[in-house]
């Protein structure tokens, strides 16, 4: 999905944005495409003048005076700043995009900031990469941006973030702090421990079983390799929701061990199947409640799986006759094939197009497996 540049900004005024990593440069680059003056201000000078250098801004200049103030900083100073900012722009309004909310509105409040012109707010988007030359115009495209005001927000404030969400191509959407802290310990937070955790299991493995791996393992542990020092930030601001989730992941993966344990000792153990059988069944029902494309509801996709030659070329030709075919791709994995001068691309369609797919494609030459 990409950005309409052509639509009019509905940000109005300039944006300055302070911090220029993923997020910050990430959203630069949006309204500047869509024409907004952004100013870019970030502690180290190589950081933001990459960040112009990429078209994200400019540098500040005397006099400016923006009327909006986006803060992209981490997640343990991000109430700092936005109390230096909302003290040194009186008449701007200020936001950020921290991925925990209730931490920082407790500390402005306690500080005495002027709340009516602060809205947190928190993008749900990002890359297991950091910094500006991450960055991408579309990387909000389609993706939540959470609006956490609180009673005392000025309206004209929400309004302002409500339109800088849109002019970055998300999807703006209401939520009090402590409810939006308690839904990314669910949907976030938790998953990148865990993550963590069973990609943690690969260090002490033999070179033979990770040679094993396959496209479950690269599913579950993508996130893995995200930045520690950023995500010790983020659990401990958010510290209480994710130990709650934790607990409960706790409790039915000892459940899970005890069922095993019994296996071990006893084949035949009574109920121990059905236990490890429900926790599989629990978790697809989970699943299937994920959104599907553009948030809608969720849509049960059939995966065609095709053969691909590892040579330049031949993926772009793939997607190409799946287009030729008349075929919406929903989706795309590609698994290389140990020791093999091939990859398996899995292509999720609808299921009423699997069949017409499969047989345009092998009438192109293509080899999908039964």
């Amino acid at each position: 999905m990409t950005l309409d540049a052509a639509a009019p900004a509905r940000t109005r005024g300039t944006v300055r944005v302070v911090g220029t990593g993923l997020l910050g440069t990430s959203a630069a680059l949006a309204l500047t495409l869509r024409g907004v003056d952004v100013i870019l201000v970030d502690p180290s000078p190589t950081a933001v003048a990459l960040a112009r250098d990429l078209g994200a801004g400019r540098f500040p200049a005397a006099g400016d005076d923006p009327a909006l103030v986006l803060v992209a900083a981490p997640p343990d100073v991000v109430a700092e700043v936005v109390a230096a900012e909302l003290a040194a722009f009186p008449r701007a309004v200020v936001t950020d995009v921290a991925s925990v909310k209730g931490g920082p509105l407790a500390s402005l409040s306690a500080a005495g900031a002027d709340l009516r012109r602060y809205v947190g707010s928190h993008p749900m988007a990002g890359r297991e990469r950091s910094g500006a030359v991450s960055a991408r115009t579309d990387l909000f495209a389609g993706r939540p941006w959470v609006i956490a005001a609180t009673g005392v927000t000025d309206p004209v404030a929400v309004r302002a973030v409500h339109d800088l969400a849109m002019d970055c191509g998300g999807v703006p959407v209401t939520m009090a702090a402590a409810e939006h802290d308690a839904a990314v310990a669910v949907v976030s937070h938790a998953p990148q421990v865990a993550a963590s955790l069973v990609a943690a299991r690969l260090r002490d493995a033999s070179e033979t079983a990770v040679g094993l791996a396959g496209q479950g393992l690269r599913d579950v542990t993508r996130i893995a390799g995200s930045d520690p020092t950023l995500w010790a930030q983020i659990l401990a601001g958010n510290a209480a929701p994710v130990a709650d989730v934790l607990e409960d992941l706790r409790r039915d993966l000892d459940d899970v061990v005890g069922a095993l344990r019994a296996l071990a000792l006893d084949p035949t153990a009574p109920g121990a199947r059905g236990r490890l059988a429900r926790v599989i069944a629990d978790g697809g029902a989970g699943r299937d409640r994920i959104p599907g494309k553009h948030g809608s509801a969720p849509t049960a996709y059939t995966t065609v799986v095709v053969v691909v030659p590892d040579r330049p070329g031949a993926l772009g030709r793939l997607l190409t006759e799946v287009g030729e075919a008349g075929v919406n791709l929903e989706d795309l994995r590609l698994e290389h094939s140990e020791g093999q001068a091939v990859a398996l691309a899995s292509i999720d369609v609808l299921p009423a197009s699997a069949d017409p797919l499969t047989e345009a494609l092998r009438a192109r030459g293509w080899t999908v497996p039964r």
